[in-house]
Order: C-alpha cells, then sequence, then structure tokens
C-alpha cells in the first residue's frame, strides 16, 4: 500500500525558460512588456465596460469576466517567473507550487468554461433574438458566469488534492517554468495512476462538454446566419460573435498545440515550455486587442472614456 509524504520535499527547482544565462535579462525585458500590455489591454476593457452604460448587457458582463480572467490567470506564473529571471533563482517552496498549480488550473478551466456560456449567448441572440432579453436576464447570467466560476475551482481543487498527496521523492526538478500537472505528477515516486486517470476523466469529460456546448453553439449560429438573405444581414449578424469566435480558436488552437502532440523523442524541453505560454501568456494579451479592434461598441467606449480623462486633465 503506497504512503504519502507532504515533507519529502520543501521546495521545487523550476526549470526555466531558457537553459542560457545570458537569455536572463531579453526574457524578463519581454515578459515585463507582455504582463504590462496584458494589464493595461484587459484593465482597459474593464474600465469601458464599466464606465459605458450601453454595455451593460449580457455579452459585455461575460466579457467583462474574460478580461478579468486574462488578468488572473497570466499573474499565477509571470511575476514568479521574472522574479527568478531577474535574480537567477529558480525555487519555489512546496506550498507556492500547490497554490499556483491550483490556481492556474482553475482560472484556466473557468476560461474553457466561460466561453461555452459566452458561445450560449451569442447562439440566443443570433438564433432567438425576439427572446433574448427574456432569456439572458440579470439573474440568469450570474447564474451562468456564477457556476463557471464554481466548476473551475472544485475541478481545480479536485485535481490539486490528488496531484499533491503523492510522494515525491526522487526529485524536485520540475520541467517547466511553473508547478503544472503533468510535470509535478512526473516527479512521484508513488502511484501516479488516481491522478491521471482523474485528468482523463474529469478533465477529458468536462472539456470535451464545454467543447462540445461551444461548437453546437456555432454550428446552429452559422445555420442561421446562413439563412439570413441580405448581406448587410448577414454580416452585422456575423459581426456580434466574430471577436468571440476568433478567441475561441485562439485559445483552443493554443491548448491544442501546447498539450495534444504525438509523442516524440526528438521533444525539445526548452520548446515545450515556450509552447506552454501561447495560451498562459499570449492569450491574455490578444484577447483584449482581438475584442477592441473588432467590436466598434468597445472601441467607441475606450475613445470615450480617454477623451473624458484628457479633457479632465487639461481643465
Amino acid at each position: 500500500m503506497d504512503t504519502y509524504n507532504l515533507t519529502t520535499v520543501t521546495e521545487f527547482i523550476l526549470t526555466g525558460l531558457s537553459d542560457l544565462p545570458e537569455m536572463r535579462y531579453p526574457l524578463f525585458v519581454v515578459f515585463s512588456v507582455i504582463y504590462q500590455i496584458t494589464l493595461v489591454g484587459n484593465g482597459a476593457i474593464l474600465l469601458a465596460i464599466g464606465t459605458e452604460k450601453k454595455l451593460h448587457t449580457p455579452m459585455y458582463y461575460f466579457l467583462a469576466n474574460l478580461s478579468i480572467l486574462d488578468i488572473f490567470c497570466p499573474s499565477v506564473t509571470v511575476p514568479k517567473m521574472l522574479k527568478n529571471l531577474l535574480t537567477g533563482m529558480k525555487s519555489i517552496s512546496f506550498w507556492g507550487c500547490v497554490f499556483q498549480l491550483f490556481f492556474l488550473v482553475a482560472l484556466a478551466g473557468t476560461e474553457v468554461f466561460l466561453l461555452s456560456a459566452m458561445a450560449y449567448d451569442r447562439y440566443v441572440a443570433i438564433c432567438f433574438p425576439l427572446r433574448y432579453t427574456l432569456i439572458m436576464t440579470k439573474g440568469h447570467c450570474i447564474q451562468l458566469t456564477a457556476s463557471t466560476w464554481a466548476t473551475g475551482f472544485l475541478n481545480s481543487l479536485l485535481h490539486t488534492v490528488f496531484t499533491f498527496r503523492l510522494s515525491f521523492c526522487k526529485s524536485n526538478r520540475v520541467n517547466q517554468y511553473y508547478c503544472d500537472i503533468p510535470p509535478v505528477v512526473a516527479l512521484a515516486c508513488s502511484s501516479t495512476y488516481v491522478a491521471e486517470m482523474l485528468v482523463l476523466v474529469v478533465g477529458g469529460t468536462l472539456g470535451i462538454s464545454a467543447l462540445l456546448i461551444t461548437g453546437l453553439s456555432y454550428i446552429y449560429i452559422i445555420s442561421t446566419i446562413l439563412k439570413i438573405q441580405s448581406a448587410e444581414g448577414k454580416r452585422k449578424a456575423f459581426s456580434t460573435c466574430a471577436s468571440h469566435l476568433l478567441v475561441v480558436c485562439l485559445f483552443y488552437g493554443t491548448v491544442l498545440f501546447t498539450y495534444v502532440r504525438p509523442s516524440s523523442s526528438h521533444h525539445s524541453p526548452t520548446r515545450d515550455r515556450l509552447n506552454s505560454m501561447l495560451y498562459g501568456v499570449i492569450t491574455p494579451m490578444l484577447n483584449p486587442i482581438i475584442y477592441s479592434l473588432r467590436n466598434t461598441e468597445v472601441k467607441g467606449a475606450l475613445r470615450e472614456v480617454f477623451y473624458h480623462k484628457i479633457f479632465s486633465l487639461q481643465v
């Protein structure tokens, strides 16, 4: 029978983004800029939605939640990564690793479910426009959002508990620049069957369910748009969901590129670490750019906010 000892390892060593010491400071500068762009971009989206009354609709309520996630998600890993790049230290405490993994999995999972809720919102708006306000009430939106956050965090709690109840006595070197389930489980010297099956069964079921909801919603959306007679009507209908569809493709594309690849003996650990940044660092930076560039209402709200700010400073 396996015995589990949480005190065997007191800290983990994060591998880092590059094995080349001379790359530390250039990487620090690059990811400092990316992180600041992420914070400013998503903060601007939240400011525009919060101050512009015409954006107080279900679609922008969900977008505000997405911006919150896109601020929190990189904030779980990037500050620690920047500190390690600046100081040259690569260690993270055992409990620091526990909390980092918990919040990262929780926020990433919540984003998966939130994208499904946003797809459902667009499905109702385009397929049932006359009933939209009756279906997507404030209470219903709050329930949908609360369920996405609750599911994401409960799912993460389950995985975190079963990951860190393992015995770690072989090595404490995590082959990643943050604590994630696969590289941490790989360090265990006790049976990892339960932890791996939970990822496969629970994580797979929830992930596939969310993907199916999103996919089916867009099948019905595209079918409805194609039935619209006028080209202008088609353009307007598609414009209401184009930004979200692009964000969905970007998110799932980067996740699949990172995790779903054929096994090969030629995998480069450095390349794997850089690939993992696609959805954890790059995607949160691109999301507000996509919504601000493709959405005239968001662009208009941002212009009004900044013009008002500039005018108030001049006065």
